[in-house]
């Protein structure tokens, strides 16, 4: 691995379901047509715009040179910053560490512990 680390926020069952089917889809992929992933500066506000009071999370963190589904970087959202999509499934040997992701007391999110 060379360059930064790109992150997937999921719940600890979804996560589960991947690994003893190896390989990681969560079920918004047959909605969205891809795995919606963040920068190591969009965890945060990723997590408390879509995941607020959430329990049971943890982070991927994902190297993206071992991803073997398309990436792209897009705005779809218009919002001015550009997300990483992969446009597949997730390769588990592209996961290379997964952290506890808690929600604060009140609901909100932090960077986990590991990240800074």
């Amino acid at each position: 691995m060379t360059g930064p680390l790109i992150y997937h926020i999921a719940t600890t069952e979804e996560w589960e379901s991947g690994r003893r089917d190896g390989e990681y889809t969560p079920a918004a992929f047959e909605t969205d047509g891809f795995i919606h992933l963040s920068t190591h500066n969009q965890i945060v506000d990723t997590a408390n715009r879509y995941y607020g009071g959430r329990r049971n999370l943890v982070l991927l963190c994902v190297d993206p040179e071992a991803v073997t589904a398309p990436l792209r970087y897009e705005d779809l959202a218009g919002s001015g910053q550009r997300f990483p999509h992969l446009y597949g499934r997730l390769s588990l040997e592209a996961v290379v560490e997964v952290l506890a992701f808690p929600c604060e007391p009140d609901g909100s999110f932090s960077m986990p512990g590991g990240l800074s």
